[in-house]
């Protein structure tokens, strides 16, 4: 039972990353749509690229976090 458990928080782990990673690869496709829209004009603009990197930023690592806390064995 533990080891099942173990093995799906990695696969979760693996998952949390790759979506990180999808967001940094996807943030400079979507950044000239989202200009476009003139309440995000101006100095607002670099908020939403602050929040979209930092959203990437934390499901990298806490999907890194994840898979290293289930990976090493318990001491």
């Amino acid at each position: 039972m533990a080891e099942n458990r173990n093995r799906f928080q990695i696969v979760w782990g693996a998952l949390l990353a790759l979506a990180g990673v999808g967001v940094f690869f996807r943030i400079p496709q979507v950044m000239p749509r989202i200009k476009e829209i003139e309440q995000f004009s101006g100095k607002a603009i670099y908020i939403v690229y602050g929040s979209f990197y930092l959203l990437a930023i934390m499901l990298l690592v806490g999907g890194i976090r994840k898979i290293i806390e289930n990976v090493k064995p318990p001491e």
